[in-house]
């Protein structure tokens, strides 16, 4: 297909040649009369018609192009200098117009943008806790005013913080939330991030999130550095006092038991009805007590690191069963079925015996009382790579779901009977194995504690060989 301008000469030179046809067809009678020099002319005219209506009509055309295609690449300040009141100038006009109008969207939206930018900006920087913002492949492209201050400007280089005290676990923070697509929060001591600033050392907490757009498709992430040293200081002082009160109290405590049970076992005379179901009552609260105290110095000890571990090897199915074997009179009270599910050539696990079997009887003890009479308790192990995962599943009335992502908090009890210490507890014990626990439950349809500890290594052992 011709496009406008080629069928525009065409169309010119077809006119050329019929105008020639023409005067060639009069040549006869033309050369008779003696004009031969008018059929010339008439031939010279045509064609020089013809150029001028080509030239006329293709220049505004290749002119209003060339305007048209400096607009479309962007330059919208490109004007079209055509005026005359034709078609042309009419098309002139509007490509000036639609410029103005492209000008002015593009500056409002650019405006728009740097405001956004100099807003969000403005709040990152705002922020009183060191932030990183990193890409996908872990890169640093901003840090706020207290990040710079903390890591230094030369932390905004990947390699430079790399070199930064501490930048190591926060590169590997990063590539966690990147790698796992979640947010990643550095809960336990052991990973919090010492910072010397000056003659002070501080201690934060890294939280890292990664950043999504629209579509979901990942672009980097967002660490936040906490400063938890204040916390800490208020949570060690807390701790050291709690450990000293539950001490100071245990003894008392022991005397009053004494008393409430030579009470219980007549030693001091027959008592009356009303009197014997006070004194259970008040043993039964006693007992209660005592062991809220045995759970703060536990926890104590675990916060001081006054605790110590000795890990050996041990086999999951010979704790499972003397984990049975101790609670086996409550479940029986209760009527209760008490199983265990585990095979006897499951790898050993590398824990400490004493923590292990505080982790069971908390465990076992919350699945009896909330489990009503003939229902069932389950103990099971199973290996799972490097880890054996534990499991305590019952037929209780299960957690109510707002409770379930505080269940292992501190004074935060499971029921109201219960102290409120025995799952915090299980999970301090559980994570300074190394493992971890979680727990799975629905309103009437009873609930499931699991948690894992690592496989114990084998160690290497050498032999003396005699050569000879």
């Amino acid at each position: 297909m011709l496009n406008l301008s080629q069928r525009l000469i065409l169309g010119c030179f077809i006119l050329c040649c019929l105008t020639a046809g023409l005067a060639i067809a009069a040549h006869g009678a033309l050369a008779a009369s003696g004009q031969m020099q008018l059929a010339y002319g008439i031939v010279a005219a045509a064609v020089l018609v013809a150029a001028a209506t080509v030239f006329f009509v293709l220049r505004p055309m290749q002119e209003l192009a060339r305007d048209a295609q400096r607009i479309a690449q962007g330059n919208l300040e490109h004007r079209v200098g055509w005026n005359s009141k034709d078609s042309f100038g009419v098309i002139a006009g509007e490509l000036n117009r639609i410029a103005v109008r492209l000008r002015e969207l593009r500056d409002t939206e650019a405006g728009r943008r740097q405001m956004e930018f100099q807003l969000s900006d403005a709040v990152l920087q705002s922020i009183f806790e060191p932030i990183i913002v990193t890409d996908g492949k872990g890169h640093v492209l901003k840090l706020n005013q207290a990040a710079a201050e903390l890591l230094g400007e030369a932390a905004g280089d990947r390699m430079a913080l790399t070199n930064t005290p501490g930048g190591d676990k926060i590169l590997n923070a990063i590539r966690d939330a990147v790698s796992m697509q979640k947010a990643v929060a550095a809960e336990d001591e052991a990973a919090m991030l010492p910072m010397r600033i000056g003659q002070q050392e501080r201690s934060y907490r890294l939280r890292t999130t990664p950043m999504r757009d629209a579509e979901g498709r990942l672009l980097g992430a967002v660490t936040t550095l906490e400063d938890v040293t204040s916390l800490q200081d208020i949570d060690r002082f807390k701790t050291q006092f709690i450990a000293v009160a539950s001490r100071k109290l245990r003894n008392p405590l022991l005397q009053l038991r004494r008393g409430l049970y030579a009470l219980a076992q007549g030693f001091s005379g027959e008592m009356t009805g009303l009197q014997t179901e006070l004194v259970t009552s008040a043993s039964k609260d006693a007992e209660n007590l005592d062991d809220l105290m045995g759970d703060l110095v536990e926890v104590a000890e675990l916060d001081t690191g006054k605790r110590e571990l000795h890990l050996e090897g041990i086999r999951p199915l010979q704790a499972l069963k003397e984990a049975r074997d101790r609670h086996c009179d409550d479940a029986a009270t209760k009527h209760l079925r008490l199983e265990v599910s585990a095979y006897a050539d499951l790898a050993m696990v590398r824990a400490d015996r004493r923590a292990l079997r505080s982790i069971l009887d908390n465990l076992l003890s919350n699945a009896i009382r909330f489990t009503p009479g003939d229902g069932e308790i389950l103990l099971a192990a199973e290996e799972m790579k490097r880890f054996v995962q534990f499991s305590v599943r019952d037929t209780g009335r299960g957690i109510e779901a707002e409770r379930l992502s505080s269940i292992f908090d501190r004074f935060n009890p499971f029921s109201e009977s219960g102290t409120g210490l025995g799952l915090a507890l299980v999970r301090r014990l559980v994570e300074s194995l190394g493992g971890q626990i979680a727990v799975e439950s629905r309103l009437g349809h009873g609930s499931t504690f699991r948690f894992t500890l690592p496989v114990a290594v084998a160690e290497e052992v050498r032999h003396p060989v005699e050569v000879g």
